[in-house]
């Protein structure tokens, strides 16, 4: 399954902000190893994919992987378009 992110990048480490209850996170909770590739706005693969291990952070960890989607995104600093994100994820390519 294929699910296009917004993410930010800083220390070789992807991050994205997301909502508790999505696919995405509930299925990290199960298995941390995912799939990452560059992709186009509707999620259609324009590049090599790498393996991959995420993790949802702990609430200390949060502002800095926050501030490096929003860096990125001006869409990411207005408020009540994410108010529903109530987790964050770190990725780290493995392979």
């Amino acid at each position: 399954m294929y699910t296009p992110v917004w993410f930010g990048e800083q220390g070789g480490k992807l991050y994205v902000m997301s909502n508790s209850k999505t696919g995405k996170c509930k299925r990290i909770r199960n298995n941390p190893n995912v799939r990452i590739a560059p992709c186009t706005i509707r999620g259609k693969i324009t590049g090599p994919e790498f393996a991959a291990t995420a993790r949802i952070l702990p609430q200390p960890e949060r502002a800095r992987a926050r501030e490096t989607v929003r860096r990125k995104y001006w869409a990411a600093r207005i408020p009540f378009l994410w108010m529903k994100s109530d987790v964050d994820l770190e990725i780290a390519v493995t392979g």
